[in-house]
């Protein structure tokens, strides 16, 4: 199979399982067992990381009304709306514990952590989370129903969900982070919203570090196999994540714990 047809493929499979709570870690591990890229190991374990910039994009570009707070008039000039600004410092916290634990010991957690049989626990464990939270809160009103109705300990505890996943690869930092905020009260399509907006500073700044500890210098096919990525990964996850969206104004999340917990037993069962 040609190289840019694998990137695509890799770019393909991160959009979508980047923003559904499915965990991209456990996806691209099989995807990398049955599909490897051609490239050496330093630029693979880059690209995985690196390629999620195009999921972050399409959270940019979808959202933009939502999350970028300045504003310009001509009798007024530059200014800067309030609410938009509240939640960005709200987001900011929920950063620090994985920002701050997950940077320091980052590569503590990807020796002993980073494993076929970890994933597939972390995939089972937290799809099973997703069913007996679904079931708990069935027919109940969620207390939190809006981003701005978000409190600064309840973002700051969603963070502390984000950092399970930080240190547990396969948990899916969105699954993480939705499972915290359901069981803060915030209603669905909040917690979606928030966990988009949250892998923003995330997802950058994850990327960034893994390209300055690779390096700026790339043969002519790394390129190509990093742009394809992207670029998939940038227009799957637009059209997963309006998906998303509509999917939980109508259903709960308990048919993705389900395919968790089958994904987790199909790891488990390859890599036996």
């Amino acid at each position: 199979m040609r190289e840019w047809i694998k990137a695509v493929l890799f770019g393909l499979v991160e959009g979508i399982t980047e923003w559904l709570p499915v965990s991209s870690t456990g996806h691209l591990i099989l995807l990398n067992e049955f599909i490897r890229l051609d490239v050496s190991e330093e630029f693979y374990l880059m690209f995985e990381v690196v390629v999620q910039l195009g999921a972050i994009l399409a959270v940019v570009v979808l959202f933009w009304k939502s999350v970028f707070p300045f504003t310009f008039q001509r009798e007024r000039g530059f200014g800067i709306r309030q609410d938009i600004a509240v939640l960005w410092a709200k987001i900011l916290l929920a950063c620090v514990p994985a920002g701050g634990i997950g940077l320091l010991f980052q590569e503590k957690f990807e020796r002993l952590f980073y494993r076929p049989v970890s994933v597939a626990l972390a995939l089972i464990f937290f799809g099973a989370a997703f069913i007996v939270i679904e079931e708990r809160h069935k027919g109940r009103e969620a207390r939190i129903a809006s981003l701005s109705e978000l409190s600064w300990d309840t973002a700051l505890m969603i963070g502390v969900f984000q950092l399970i996943a930080a240190i547990f690869p396969g948990t899916s930092r969105s699954g993480a982070t939705i499972v915290g905020a359901l069981l803060m009260g915030v209603s669905r399509t909040a917690a979606a919203e928030f966990t988009f907006f949250l892998a923003i500073p995330v997802m950058f700044g994850a990327s960034l570090l893994k390209l300055l500890s690779f390096g700026f210098t790339f043969t002519a096919e790394e390129k190509m196999i990093l742009v394809l990525g992207m670029g998939t990964a940038f227009i799957s996850s637009v059209v997963v994540i309006r998906f998303l969206l509509s999917y939980v104004k109508r259903h709960d999340f308990k048919a993705f714990g389900w395919y968790r917990i089958i994904l987790g037993l199909a790891v488990l069962w390859h890599f036996r």
